[in-house]
């Protein structure tokens, strides 16, 4: 209207309302999900993106600027408080203002006071004050009337209807409509109307349901025993049957899983999960820490060399070799089968970081010896167990020599004795001390015994420190010193 009569156009409208606000908000980012006469008008602009309507952002009336005419769509429409009272409370007076109550007025309201014309009300600070402005009353509510309530309600076919909400009289006009409907009925059809007044109890009986009909396969098994099979015994009142209870159409209904399509528009599904977690172990190690936590591993190699382990008759599978230093563990989700996983990827967490994990996979590495003596071929499997110790140690020994280089002016080393010649100097003197170390191994590689002697006490503790700090960097050999 106000598009089509431009001598409005310098007359603003305003609309003071948070809800109404958000509510238009949507409206405009979901214009795509509107009818087709909206959607249509796309083409022109956005139908709630109003040109000559604004939002009031500021909701303090005393801030408002009426000098000049203006048009407030304010709430509550009963004007009982808020901006819409507290506008009204203002222009009341001035035979040039108007008010437009649309829709609905709850009794008792000053909304519903206004539509009987009175001479003056009685403003929010208890002040009389003349009522001369225009009051005008259209037809605009968002509710049924009475016709579409009692469509509704007989085709719900309720056992029970309580009114709640609206004037005593409507209400009243309503319930003994409504009982000359339902009087038709034949009487175990009729259903009971309650008006309470507030806080008044409503008490309704109801039956509990406790009959569901049996569909498809477990209807076959509850009639003639396990689907018909030999020696089958039919299904008595008291055993037991698996399947899926459902509700269609009121009506509740149990069918086998597999069945589920058939009757209702659910499908059954399966989630697979799948986790990749670090593992620089060999499968030995694996294998033997997955058979100490879980029964019935079984275990299968496919054509590409890789390794599955199956837990839990393979619902979860450890799968090696998916992945470079990594493993892939796969299961289907279930409340058991996320346990299981969990479980396992703590314990593959686990043997990465034990000493006798480390003892199982390690092995020493001859790469140099071997290239010099110029052997070539397979030197670690051929090796003897005494010769892989005496590597094992020398290995040790150089790692221990390099980080008392880094420390140390000059270190000499003996690596068929096990034994250090350190030279420390001395800050204060500039002299050097000279500090003894020697490395002692088990017979079975596990431990080794640290011995230093230095006429420098503190010197030596800083060579045995030294040590000590590599030998708990080199673990798993357990330290004895």
């Amino acid at each position: 209207y106000w598009q089509a009569n431009p001598h409005l156009h310098n007359i603003p409208i305003w609309y003071a309302s948070k809800m109404a606000s958000k509510a238009l908000r949507v409206y405009q980012t979901y214009v795509n999900m509107m009818n087709l006469r909206i959607r249509s008008s796309m083409d022109v602009g956005n139908p709630f993106s109003f040109r000559y309507i604004k939002n009031l952002k500021s909701i303090n009336v005393n801030d408002f600027d009426d000098r000049g005419p203006s048009v407030v769509f304010a709430s509550p429409g009963m004007l009982q408080s808020g901006v819409s009272r507290k506008l009204f409370d203002r222009w009341c007076t001035d035979p040039k203002n108007g008010v437009v109550i649309a829709g609905y007025a709850v009794e008792n309201t000053l909304a519903k006071e206004l539509q009987s014309e009175p001479e003056e009300v009685t403003s929010l600070e208890g002040k009389k004050q003349q009522v001369l402005l225009t009051v005008e009353t259209v037809s605009f509510s968002a509710h049924v009337d009475f016709v579409q309530n009692r469509d509704f309600i007989t085709r719900v076919n309720p056992g029970h209807i309580v009114l709640v909400h609206g004037s005593g009289q409507e209400m009243s006009r309503l319930r003994n409509a409504m009982k000359v409907v339902f009087n038709k009925y034949p009487e175990d059809r009729r259903p009971t109307i309650a008006m309470p007044g507030n806080c008044v109890p409503v008490r309704l009986p109801f039956s509990l349901r406790k009959e569901a009909k049996v569909l498809g396969r477990l209807a076959a098994v509850a009639s003639s025993g396990d689907s018909g099979s030999a020696g089958a015994t039919e299904v008595k009142e008291g055993d037991e049957i698996q399947g899926v209870l459902f509700t269609h159409n009121f009506q509740t209904r149990v069918c086998a899983a597999a069945d589920l399509p058939t009757y209702t528009q659910l499908r059954v599904g399966s989630v697979e999960s799948v986790l990749h977690v670090p593992f620089a172990g060999a499968v030995d190690t694996l294998k033997l820490f997955l058979g100490e936590m879980f029964q019935g591993v079984t275990s299968y190699e496919d054509a590409a060399g890789n390794v599955t382990f199956g837990l839990h008759e393979d619902n979860v599978r450890v799968v090696t070799g998916v992945v470079p230093r990594q493993l892939t563990i796969k299961w289907d989700a279930s409340p058991v089968n996320d346990m299981l996983a969990d479980a396992a990827v703590a314990l593959i967490m686990h043997a990465q970081s034990s000493a006798a994990s480390i003892r199982i996979t390690s092995k020493p590495c001859f790469h140099g010896e071997d290239d010099a003596a110029g052997g070539g071929g397979e030197p670690s499997a051929k090796k003897s167990k005494v010769e892989e110790d005496k590597s094992a140690k020398t290995t040790r020994m150089k790692m221990a020599h390099k980080l008392l280089l880094d420390q140390f002016s000059a270190v000499e080393a003996d690596f068929d004795n096990g034994l250090f010649t350190i030279k420390c100097e001395q800050t204060r003197e500039q002299e050097e001390v000279v500090c003894m170390a020697s490395l002692e191994f088990a017979e079975d590689g596990g431990g080794v015994k640290i011995n230093v002697e230095c006429a420098d006490e503190q010197q030596g503790a800083l060579v045995r420190d030294c040590l000590l700090q590599l030998g708990r960097a080199t673990a798993p050999f357990s330290l004895k010193p």
